[in-house]
C-alpha cells in the first residue's frame, strides 16, 4: 500500500509551547518558514502544535522556535492519551490554584475597602498598611499572574507582543500606580488618591478562571484524535518458536505471525492466514456492520475482533498502518488553514502592538481633557484597554471550528486533507460521479453469454477470459471469475493490447481477436450482425455488453452488470435536496450509462467518455461557472479529481492513499459525500459566527473600555469587569465551537 505521505517532503510535527494568542502565530510561522529547505510551516494555535514539512533536522527547527521566544519538543509516534490528559488535567488544576488564590485575597481586598476598614491613603497611619497590601498583591502577580509578566518579557525581548504584553501592562501598571500612590499620595488630588491592588489580583483570577475553563473546553476538540490514537492496542500477541507470547506494539516486526482473539483489537494490518471471524471496522469506514473475515482478507490495526480467533501476518507496523496514516492525515488537516484563517492571522498579529497603541492614546486623552481626577480616569480607562482586548477569542475562531470538524469527520469514515476543503465542499454548485465503483458497486459479475453458430458459450467464455488475463478493467474481473467457476482452461495470449475506453485485443493459437464495444467493431470494420440489436436491449436493461470478435468475425457476446450500490439512490436525493447538480460520467455506452443514472435517480449523464477525457468535463463545468465536486476512485478518475474544486476519491477500507482526493470517502458510500458538504456548511456557519463574536466583542469593548459611553451616559467600565469579559469570550469561541462535536 503506498503511503498518504508518500512524494511529500519529510512531515515534522513539534509541539509549540508559550504561546498565548493568535500574535504568536505568525512569529512562530515566521521562524519557521525562515529556516532553510522548510517549504512549508503551519501552526495550530487550537492546539498549540506545529506542521512543518521539508528537508531540516528536528533540532534545527526547535532551535529557530527558541529563538523566536518559544519553546518546542519535537513529537514523535503515537502519544500515550493517558498522559496526555494527565498532563492536561495538571495544567487545568494549576490554573485554576491561581485563579482560586488570586480570586480570594482580591476579593478579601474588595471587601476591606468597600467596609472602609482600611485607612484612607494620605492619612499618617496607612502607609504600613497599604504596603503590606502592596507587597502581597507583589506575591499574588508572581504566583498567579508569572506567566503572564515572564511571556511578556520574553515577547518584548524579540521585538513581539502578545496577549502577556496586555495582561502584564494593566496588572502591572494598576500595581505600579497604586504602590506609587502610597508614597506620593500628597501630589495627587483627593479624587485620585486610591489603589487598585483588588482590580489586579481579581483581574488575574478571572484571567485564569478563563485559561482553565478554555483549556477543558479545547480538550473536548481533540477528542476525536485522542479516541483514534487510543484504537491501538499496546501490547500484541505473537508467534515466536512456537510459542505465543506478549509483547509491546512497537516490537513487533513485519512478516510476524499474530493471533487476536475474541473481543481483542487487531494490533498491525496483516492478512488472515486462518481462521474465521467478524471484525468491527466501523473506526476505520464508519459503517456499522460488521465484516467477516477469513483467509486471504486484510485486517486493519484498531478494528475490534469480534467472534472468532484470527492468526494474520503483519504487512505494516508503526507509522505505516492504516490507522498511523489516518492519524496522520488528520493531523496535517487540523493543522492546515483555509484562506479565512490566515487573512485572520495576518489582522492578529499585529492586533495587541495596536491595542497598546490605542491604551497610550485612551490615556492622553483623559489625561488631557478628562474630568478631575484626570490622573486617575486616564490609568483607569488606558488599563481597562488593555485587559479587555482579547486576541484569544480571534486566533482560537477558526482553528478550533476546524480541528472538530476534521475530528468529527474522521469518526465517520471520511478523511479530510486540508482546510481548504473543508471550507469549499459546502459551496459545491454540482456533483460529478463517476459510474464504476462510485454511483455501482465496482464488483461486476457476468450474467449472459451468447454465441454465435459455430461457437459454444463455454469456448466463447474460455476465449474471452483468456485474453481478459491481461486488463485491470472491472468487466475483466468478472469475465475471469466466471471462468474460475467453470473451471475454464485459459488459452496464452501473444501481442496483447489496452484500447482505452473501447476494450482489449491480442492473439490466440495464432488468430486475432478483439473484445469490446461496437464503436471498436466499427472502427475495425467488423459487422456485427444481429448482436448489434442484442448490444441495445441489453444495455437498455442496464447491462454492459461486449463482443468477441475472432480473425474479423463476431463469434459471441458477453454482458456484464454491476449493480447500483444499496444507498446511492438515496444519496443522490439527499445531494439534489441541497441544491447541487448532479451528474455521471462513464466510459460505458449511452443506453447503459443512461439505464443505471435512471436507476439512481440522476438526470444529466455523459457516456462514453474516457478517462483522460473526464477532466475535460470537470474544467468545461467549471468554465460555465460551476465550482465542482469530483467524485471518483482516485485511479483513473485522478485527473479529474485534480482538475475540481474538491476531488472526494472513494476509498476500499483499507486503501485510503489515494493522492489526487481533497476528501477520502472510505467507505465508500455515496451518502457521505452529502455528509461531507452538511459538515462544510455547519463549520463554515460556526467560524462565522466565532469570528463574528471576536471582532464584535472587541469592536465593541475597546471603545466602552476607554470610556466613549462616559460623555454621554456617565458609564466606566470596572477593570474587573472587563477581565472577566476578556476571558469569557475566549471560552464562548471555544464553546461554540465544540458544538459542532454533535454535528
Amino acid at each position: 500500500m503506498t503511503s498518504i505521505l508518500d512524494h511529500e517532503p519529510k512531515t515534522i510535527r513539534l509541539s509549540v509551547s508559550g504561546m498565548r494568542c493568535a500574535g504568536c502565530v505568525e512569529a512562530v510561522e515566521t521562524a519557521l518558514r525562515r529556516v532553510p529547505n522548510v517549504f512549508s510551516a503551519d501552526v495550530n494555535f487550537a492546539d498549540h502544535s506545529a506542521l512543518v514539512r521539508g528537508d531540516v533536522e528536528p533540532e534545527v527547527l526547535r532551535k529557530a522556535v527558541q529563538d523566536a521566544g518559544y519553546d518546542a519538543a519535537v513529537m514523535e509516534g503515537l502519544e500515550d492519551p493517558a498522559e496526555q490528559e494527565s498532563l492536561e488535567a495538571a495544567r487545568y488544576h494549576a490554573l485554576l490554584n491561581k485563579a482560586a488564590v488570586a480570586g480570594a485575597i482580591g476579593t478579601s481586598l474588595m471587601l476591606v475597602e468597600h467596609f472602609g476598614w482600611f485607612p484612607m491613603l494620605g492619612e499618617p497611619t496607612a502607609r504600613g498598611v497599604w504596603l503590606i497590601v502592596s507587597m502581597v498583591t507583589l506575591w499574588v502577580l508572581y504566583f498567579s499572574g508569572g506567566h503572564f509578566f515572564r511571556g511578556a518579557i520574553k515577547s518584548l525581548k524579540h521585538r513581539q507582543a502578545n496577549m502577556d504584553t496586555l495582561i502584564a501592562l494593566g496588572t502591572g501598571a494598576a500595581w505600579f500606580y497604586s504602590t506609587m500612590a502610597i508614597f506620593f499620595s500628597d501630589s495627587l488630588p483627593m479624587l485620585a488618591r486610591h489603589a487598585y491592588f483588588e482590580a489586579a489580583a481579581i483581574i488575574l483570577a478571572f484571567i485564569n478562571f478563563g485559561s482553565a475553563l478554555e483549556m477543558r473546553a479545547r480538550g473536548k476538540t481533540s477528542s476525536a484524535i485522542r479516541q483514534l490514537i487510543g484504537l491501538q492496542p499496546r501490547t500484541a500477541r505473537v508467534l515466536r518458536d512456537g510459542q505465543e507470547i506478549d509483547i509491546p506494539i512497537a516490537e513487533v516486526g513485519l512478516d510476524e505471525t499474530l493471533r487476536v482473539r475474541p473481543g481483542e483489537k487487531i494490533p498491525v494490518d496483516g492478512v488472515v492466514i486462518d481462521g474465521h471471524s467478524s471484525v468491527d471496522e466501523s473506526m476505520l469506514t464508519g459503517e456499522p456492520m460488521p465484516v467477516e473475515k477469513a483467509a486471504g482478507d486484510e485486517v486493519v490495526a484498531g478494528t475490534l475482533n469480534q467472534s472468532g480467533t484470527l492468526l494474520f501476518k503483519a504487512t505494516r507496523i508503526g507509522r505505516d498502518t492504516v490507522l498511523a496514516q489516518i492519524i496522520a492525515s488528520v493531523r496535517k488537516a487540523q493543522a492546515s488553514k483555509p484562506e479565512i484563517a490566515r487573512l485572520v492571522d495576518r489582522v492578529a498579529s499585529v492586533f495587541v502592538p495596536a491595542v497598546v497603541a490605542v491604551s497610550l492614546l485612551t490615556f492622553l486623552v483623559w489625561w488631557v481633557a478628562g474630568p478631575a481626577p484626570a490622573l486617575g480616569y486616564a490609568f483607569v480607562t488606558a488599563m481597562t484597554v488593555l485587559v479587555i482586548a482579547c486576541p484569544c477569542a480571534l486566533g482560537l475562531a477558526t482553528p478550533m471550528s476546524i480541528m472538530v470538524a476534521v475530528g468529527k469527520a474522521a469518526q465517520k469514515g471520511i478523511l479530510i486533507r486540508n482546510g481548504d476543503a473543508l471550507q469549499t465542499a459546502g459551496k459545491l454548485t454540482c456533483i460529478v460521479l463517476d459510474k464504476t465503483g462510485t454511483v455501482t458497486e465496482g464488483k461486476p459479475r457476468l450474467v449472459k453469454i451468447e454465441s454465435g453458430s459455430d461457437w459454444t458459450e463455454d469456448r466463447v467464455l474460455q476465449w474471452a477470459a483468456s485474453l481478459e488475463t491481461g486488463s485491470e478493467h472491472p468487466l475483466a474481473a468478472a469475465i475471469l471469475a466466471a471462468a474460475a467457476e467453470q473451471n475454464s482452461a485459459l488459452l496464452p495470449v501473444t501481442g496483447f493490447a489496452a484500447i482505452a475506453g473501447h476494450g482489449v485485443s491480442g492473439l490466440i493459437e495464432n488468430r486475432a481477436v478483439l473484445l469490446g464495444n461496437l464503436t471498436l467493431m466499427a472502427e475495425q470494420g467488423i459487422d456485427c450482425g444481429r448482436f448489434a440489436e442484442r448490444l441495445t436491449e441489453l444495455a437498455g436493461e442496464g447491462q454492459t455488453p461486449v463482443l468477441l470478435a475472432v480473425d474479423r468475425s463476431v463469434v459471441g457476446l458477453l454482458s456484464v452488470a454491476d449493480p447500483i450500490k444499496a444507498d446511492s439512490r438515496q444519496a443522490v436525493a439527499r445531494l439534489k435536496s441541497l441544491g447541487v447538480r448532479v451528474l455521471m460520467l462513464t466510459g460505458d455506452n449511452e443506453v447503459t450509462a443512461k439505464a443505471i443514472a435512471a436507476e439512481a435517480g440522476i438526470e444529466e449523464v455523459r457516456a462514453q467518455v474516457l478517462p483522460q477525457d473526464k477532466a475535460a468535463v470537470v474544467k468545461a463545468l467549471q468554465d460555465a461557472g460551476e465550482i465542482v465536486g469530483m467524485v471518483g476512485d482516485g485511479v483513473n478518475d485522478a485527473p479529474a479529481l485534480a482538475q475540481s474544486n474538491v476531488g472526494l476519491a472513494i476509498g476500499t477500507g483499507t486503501d485510503i492513499a489515494i493522492e489526487s482526493g481533497d476528501v477520502v470517502i472510505m467507505g465508500g458510500s455515496l451518502m457521505k459525500v452529502a455528509e461531507t458538504m452538511e459538515l462544510s456548511r455547519a463549520t463554515v456557519r460556526n467560524i462565522k459566527q466565532n469570528l463574528f463574536g471576536a471582532f464584535i466583542y472587541n469592536v465593541l469593548a475597546i471603545p466602552i473600555a476607554a470610556g466613549f459611553l462616559y460623555p454621554v451616559f456617565g458609564i466606566l467600565l470596572n477593570p474587573m469587569i472587563a477581565g472577566a469579559a476578556m476571558a469569557m469570550s475566549s471560552v464562548t469561541v471555544v464553546s461554540n465551537a465544540n458544538r459542532l462535536r454533535y454535528f
